[in-house]
């Protein structure tokens, strides 16, 4: 194993970390497009392994999947011929115009600071049409208040990949000052490979604190709850119409453009 970011370097690797193969993310994405009648042209910020775009491809959208990683557009591109792939950073972008922003898994979290979210939430107001959707799904920041139910306590995952097994060991702690979620991850495998400790951390948004956000950039919230969503248990299920609460661990959100907001704001 190298010392770089071992899943975003290894796609497949992290497909199989992270397997989705009813593609539920992509689909609850869909239906919330679908609910509030978006048109075709779909960007997916932070895009991954291609697998969100390529299902959205699949729907009928002329689908722009955005991500930093090349490891990741590369494998993207080569398996999911459909969309376009482009490096691109979500702090800041001009990719075209969109009928809607899509950003899953917690890709909005690497927003650390103010000006990072704000420089993402301008390049959305931006790139979309008056009345365009922005979707996201990730963690929840409220549910973090007096619970510690999945933190300091490390949290182990082993899965076979290519005949090699593997583990992963987690440890999930809150910086309370810079309001991060930190994440510290030691990889280990059975080919004889000296560990690897990887750190990363999500910015913990709550949720009056995004609906502040958004409305600052002139969106209008039209759903914000905790679930049902593709990382909920129970996951979310087709026709199910989004919950009132946002008291769980997941946070997800519809918001529109105001038709009336200048792009140029």
């Amino acid at each position: 194993m190298t010392s770089g970011n071992l899943l975003t370097d290894n796609p497949e690797l992290y497909e199989a970390r992270f397997p989705d193969p009813d593609r539920l993310a992509a689909r609850w994405a869909e239906d919330c497009l679908r609910r509030y009648g978006a048109g075709p042209r779909v960007l997916d910020m932070g895009c991954g392994t291609g697998r969100d775009a390529a299902h959205l491809h699949e729907a009928g959208r002329t689908v722009t999947g955005a991500d930093l990683s090349e490891a990741m557009l590369a494998h993207a591109r080569a398996r999911h011929p459909g969309p376009t792939f482009v490096r691109a950073d979500l702090h800041g972008f001009d990719l075209g115009t969109f009928d809607a922003v899509v950003c899953l898994d917690s890709s909005l979290l690497y927003c650390h600071t103010n000006d990072q979210l704000d420089g993402f939430l301008a390049s959305c107001r931006r790139a979309l049409t008056p009345g365009g959707l922005l979707v996201a799904e990730m963690r929840n920041g409220a549910y973090f208040l007096g619970r510690t139910d999945l933190l300091d306590t490390p949290k182990v995952n082993a899965f076979i990949w290519q005949g090699t097994g593997y583990r992963s060991t987690t440890t999930l702690t809150v910086d309370r000052t810079a309001q991060l979620l930190r994440r510290i991850r030691v990889w280990t495998s059975d080919d004889g490979a000296p560990p690897v400790e990887q750190r990363s951390a999500w910015r913990l948004l709550f949720p009056l604190e995004l609906r502040h956000f958004l409305a600052a950039h002139g969106f209008e919230v039209l759903d914000l709850h905790d679930g049902p969503g593709p990382r909920t248990e129970p996951p979310w299920r087709e026709g199910q119409l989004p919950g009132s609460s946002a008291d769980a661990d997941r946070l997800h959100f519809v918001a529109r453009l105001n038709p009336l907001t200048h792009h140029t704001i």
